[in-house]
C-alpha cells in the first residue's frame, strides 16, 4: 500500500527541485535597475538605426574602388528624420539605413554640420514602421547618473551598453579643427560603429548623441564621449530647413597668445587672441579691427604679427582663440557685440562688431 506523501516531505521535494533546476530568474532574482534597462531596451531599440555609408576611394593604381563604413542613428521624428554624427555620412556616395526589423532604406542627406559633427538624414518609410526616441535635455546632468547606449559595434546590431556619466563639460575637436563644447563622458561601453547612436538617461530620453573614444587601442577602455542633447537641438531646425547651421562670423581667424609669445613680441598683455588674417569687408575688417601685417620666426616657428589681441569680448576675459570662437558662437548672425583689443601699438580700443552668417565652404543640398 502506497503511503501518502506528507506536507513535510512534498516541500523540501519542490525546494530541491527549484536548488537543482534553479527558480526562473525573471520572476525572482531581476533587480529594479535589471527591469528599467530591460523595459528602455525593448521600448528604444527600435528607434535606433545602423547606417552604411559607401565612399568613393581610389587604388595605387587609381582604380575607383567603393569603401564602405558604418554608424548608428537615432529616429527623431515620425516623418524619417534621422540624428546621427557627420563624421558617419562624410564624403558618402550612398547612404543605406538598416532598421531594427531588417528593413532597409536608400537614406538622403538633409544637412551636416562638421563644427558640432551633427547631421540629419531621411528615409521613406512607414510611419508605423519608424520608433521616435523622445529627447531629453543636456543641461543639468550628474556625474554618477545611470546612461544607456544602444548601437551598432563593430556591425552587431542592436547592442545595448550601460554605465553612468564619467565627467561634464568636456571639450573636443570636431573635424573641422574647431571646439565642441560640454561634452558628455561616459564610461558606458562605445565602440567604432556606436557613432550617432543615442546616449539614454534612466527615463528613456536621449541626452547625448555617443561620437568618439579614447583608446590607444581603437576600442573601448571605458573612456567615450558623447555631444550633448542641447547642441543637437540648438543646430537641427537648420539643418533640416537649410541644410547647414547658420554660424555667426567674426571674420578673422585666430591664434593663441601665450605668455612667452606675448614676451619674445614685448606685448603689454600675457594672453588673448591674436587676429592672424582678417577677411576683406568681413565683420572685424567693418568695424575697424586689423590683422597681422608682417612675418616673424619666434623659435622655429613662423607667426603672422602686427595684428591686434582681442582680450575681451562683451566684458568678458578671452584668454586664447578657443575662448573668443566660444563666445562668439553665443550669438547669432546679426547680433552686435563689444570686443576690447590691444594693439600692436599698445593701445587698448573697443570696437562694436555685427556678426554676420558664417561663410558655407560646401553645401548639403
Amino acid at each position: 500500500m502506497r503511503m501518502p506523501i506528507r506536507a513535510p516531505l512534498w516541500s523540501m521535494i519542490v525546494l530541491m527541485a527549484i536548488f537543482v533546476l534553479g527558480a526562473p530568474r525573471a520572476a525572482f532574482c531581476l533587480t529594479e535597475d535589471e527591469r528599467n534597462n530591460i523595459e528602455l531596451y525593448q521600448r528604444l531599440a527600435p528607434g535606433v538605426v545602423n547606417i552604411t555609408s559607401t565612399v568613393l576611394e581610389q587604388d595605387f593604381f587609381f582604380n575607383v574602388i567603393p569603401r564602405q563604413g558604418a554608424g548608428s542613428g537615432a529616429i527623431i521624428d515620425p516623418r524619417g528624420y534621422i540624428l546621427t554624427n557627420h563624421h558617419v555620412i562624410e564624403d558618402a556616395r550612398k547612404l543605406e539605413v538598416t532598421l531594427a526589423n531588417g528593413k532597409k532604406y536608400t537614406a538622403k542627406l538633409v544637412g551636416s554640420d562638421p563644427d558640432s559633427d551633427l547631421a540629419v538624414v531621411k528615409i521613406e518609410a512607414r510611419r508605423e514602421d519608424l520608433t521616435v526616441i523622445p529627447m531629453g535635455t543636456s543641461g543639468a546632468l550628474k556625474v554618477g547618473q545611470k546612461v544607456l547606449a544602444i548601437g551598432n559595434p563593430f556591425g552587431l546590431g542592436q547592442t545595448l551598453t550601460t554605465g553612468v556619466i564619467s565627467s561634464v563639460g568636456r571639450m573636443l575637436r570636431a573635424s573641422s579643427g574647431l571646439p565642441v563644447e560640454d561634452i558628455i563622458q561616459t564610461d558606458a561601453s562605445i565602440n567604432p560603429g556606436n557613432s550617432g547612436g543615442p546616449l539614454i538617461d534612466s527615463s528613456g530620453r536621449m541626452i547625448g548623441i555617443n561620437t568618439a573614444i579614447f583608446s590607444p587601442t581603437g576600442s573601448n577602455i571605458g573612456i567615450g564621449f558623447a555631444i550633448p542633447i542641447d547642441t543637437a537641438k540648438m543646430v537641427l531646425d537648420d539643418l533640416i530647413e537649410k541644410g547647414y547651421y547658420a554660424y555667426p562670423w567674426i571674420g578673422a581667424s585666430l591664434m593663441t597668445l601665450t605668455p612667452d609669445l606675448a614676451e619674445d613680441l614685448k606685448l603689454p598683455v600675457t594672453s588673448g587672441a591674436m587676429l592672424v588674417e582678417v577677411a576683406a569687408n568681413g565683420p572685424a575688417a567693418l568695424a575697424g579691427l586689423r590683422g597681422g601685417r608682417e612675418r616673424a620666426q619666434i623659435g622655429n616657428k613662423i607667426v603672422i604679427v602686427g595684428g591686434d589681441t582681442i582680450v575681451r569680448i562683451e566684458g568678458e576675459p578671452i584668454n586664447d582663440a578657443d575662448s573668443a570662437i566660444r563666445k562668439v558662437r553665443r550669438y547669432r548672425p546679426g547680433d552686435r557685440i563689444r570686443v576690447d583689443v590691444v594693439q600692436w601699438s599698445g593701445d587698448r580700443r573697443t570696437f562694436t562688431v555685427t556678426l554676420t552668417e558664417k561663410p558655407q565652404r560646401t553645401r548639403s543640398r
